[in-house]
């Protein structure tokens, strides 16, 4: 028994031991860097950014692993920040081969945009857009020059969605879906109610693809000098060579990535340039300047706290409701903030989550601090509900917003044991609803009844906060309700939003809102503050200690007969109050 415990203990202390020599030499390093940025020697550079890489909306902070990944957001603040720098001459992107989301699509052609309106040059280089979306090709289509590397292929042809129906699953398997829906086009459960579109589902889907074509089909045209109409050609027409892509105005250049970087380097003036990533560029604040606050909300909306991906062990990214509702406070209480900035990319989730959120965010205006919404890649569902009471709603035309609606329910697996001899007897001590959450039994019709009536609830609240923060009457909001997603575009058409654009647009509205003079320069402050490498340190020894028990109980969980034959169809689907959009898998 001694030795074992013994042994235990000098695990745990090694444990420790690596992670402090870890943060030790993550101090040392970042010292190292900073002493060697100062001492610096100035330069000519090229800014050069990969969009082949992942990216998420916006970050949180420095890990203590590094960097934080590539988000939207830095990209556009960086860029932004670079255009006013003599040392800057240009940027060399890597284009994406084959799509992203559309919102962060348009986004970053915007920054390119801001970034060419201080004189300097784009120069964006493909290995092909091999993918047939739209969007990797509307993303750099405002570069100065587009190279493509020989024998590949411009396969841009319009935009795909796929949306993937479980029911004949679960009726292989005798399993009972029961889930309530306000209303029709509020079309997640059909994925688990249907076997293929309803109506309302069709109707919705492809207005929404209609949307989005059509909008990058006028942008595509703008940046190259085309014809909307011979930019639908040649979508029609596709896939071409390189070589057609480049006579018919899509290309400029034919050749390889290093020859694009020898011309950026000459068009920069040859010599010593040097080729620095956009993500490592170092934006100095100006502490002088009035201050906005930036709270970020990305991921699922979910009860507690946020996730910011930071931890190697748990890097799953969520919208908490205490962390986020709790920054919008802090925000308001702070006397140097002029205004809050709420960037929101999330599909929604938790309708209690939101709710909190939304409650933060009129406590903000109370306190006589301007809210302006920033909505990235999604702000649909729970993510308008967080959103409708903000003074001031700027989307991007691809933003997937509204889904005012409600959906929530059970897949119950009575008939599913029965296959498989397994038996489930359960006694009650209670009411009747006390067991309508089971995924054992299926609702009672009573229980069915009350769970339908405490959606609709949250429905008709929902509906009633967006009448009211954004100035409608409850009929007009429930004329574009119901469930239904909209682009950026159409929620502007709907009043659901009140200005088109990314987050230089938002922060200019934050600007105008909150008095300060428009030639003035801001300050944006994180709320919550950037995690320290203590406490992201803490977090991570936590999820060491119960790594190996949850991985056993997972293994334990996987091995069930009926879950492996319905993993899929339980994603998503929470037994209670869901504000949860669903977004088509668009390529």
């Amino acid at each position: 028994m001694g030795r074992f415990l013994t042994t235990v203990f000098g695990t745990v202390v090694g444990i420790f031991m690596f992670f402090v020599v870890l943060l030790l030499l993550t101090v040392v390093i970042g010292l190292a860097g900073s002493i060697g940025a100062a001492f610096k020697p100035a330069e000519t550079y090229v800014l050069t950014l990969d969009l082949r890489d992942p990216l998420r909306d916006h970050d949180s902070g420095r890990s203590i692993f590094g960097d934080p990944p590539p988000s939207v957001v830095g990209i556009v603040q960086k860029l932004h920040a670079a255009g006013d720098d003599p040392d800057v001459k240009g940027l060399l992107i890597r284009a994406n081969e084959y799509g992203m989301v559309p919102a962060s699509a348009e986004e970053i052609r915007l920054a390119i945009e801001d970034f060419k309106t201080s004189g300097k040059f784009v120069i964006t280089h493909a290995q092909g857009f091999e993918g047939t979306s739209f969007t990797a090709y509307m993303a750099v289509s405002a570069s100065d020059e587009i190279w493509q590397q020989g024998a590949t292929s411009f396969s841009v042809a319009g935009i795909h969605s796929e949306v993937g129906f479980y029911r004949g699953i679960l009726d292989k398997i005798e399993a009972e879906p029961q889930i309530e829906q306000f209303h029709e086009y509020k079309s997640a459960a059909n994925a688990y109610m249907e076997t293929g579109f309803t109506d309302s589902h069709r109707e919705a889907t492809l207005s929404l693809l209609d949307s989005l074509y059509l909008t990058a089909v006028e942008n595509i045209a703008l940046d190259r000098g085309l014809t909307p109409s011979a930019v639908k050609t040649a979508f029609t027409d596709a896939p071409h060579t390189a070589e057609e892509a480049s006579a018919l105005g899509f290309v400029d250049e034919i050749g390889y990535y290093l020859d694009a970087r020898d011309y950026a380097r000459d068009k920069a003036g040859g010599g010593s340039v040097r080729f620095d990533s956009v993500h490592s560029y170092s934006v100095t604040p100006d502490f002088s300047a009035p201050v906005i606050a930036f709270v970020g909300g990305q991921g699922s909306v979910v009860n507690g706290e946020s996730r910011d991906g930071s931890n190697p062990l748990s890097s799953s990214v969520t919208m908490g409701g205490d962390t986020v509702s709790q920054a919008i406070n802090d925000a308001a209480m702070d006397e140097s903030v002029k205004a809050i900035l709420f960037r929101v990319s999330t599909p929604g989730g938790s309708a209690t989550a939101s709710d909190q959120i939304h409650d933060a965010v009129q406590r903000a205006r109370d306190a006589g601090k301007p809210v302006i919404v920033s909505m990235g890649q999604y702000a649909a569902s729970g993510g308008y509900y967080v959103s409708a009471n903000a003074d001031h709603i700027v989307a991007l035309p691809g933003t997937i917003t509204g889904s005012i609606g409600v959906l929530g329910g059970k897949i119950a697996f009575e008939d599913s044991y029965a296959m498989i001899g397994y038996n489930v007897e359960q006694l009650d001590v209670g009411g009747d609803f006390v067991s309508a959450f089971s995924v054992d039994v299926p609702f009672t019709e009573s229980q069915r009844l009350a769970f339908r009536a405490r959606l609709e609830d949250i429905y008709n609240g929902f509906v009633s906060r967006v009448a009211e923060g954004r100035n409608m009457s409850v009929n007009q909001v429930g004329k574009v309700a119901k469930g239904r997603v909209w682009t950026g575009v159409q929620a502007l058409e709907h009043g659901l939003v009140d200005e088109q654009g990314g987050l230089m647009t938002a922060i200019a509205a934050a600007r105008r809102l909150a008095g300060i003079d428009e030639d003035s320069g801001v300050r944006l402050k994180m709320f919550p503050r950037p995690k320290s490498a203590t406490e992201q340190l803490e977090e991570i020894l936590g999820s060491a200690v119960s790594a190996r028990q949850d991985l056993d109980l997972l293994r334990e969980v996987a091995a069930l007969p009926e879950v492996r034959a319905v993993i899929d169809a339980r994603a998503g689907l929470e037994p209670g109050q869901e504000l949860l959009a669903d977004i088509p898998d668009i390529e």
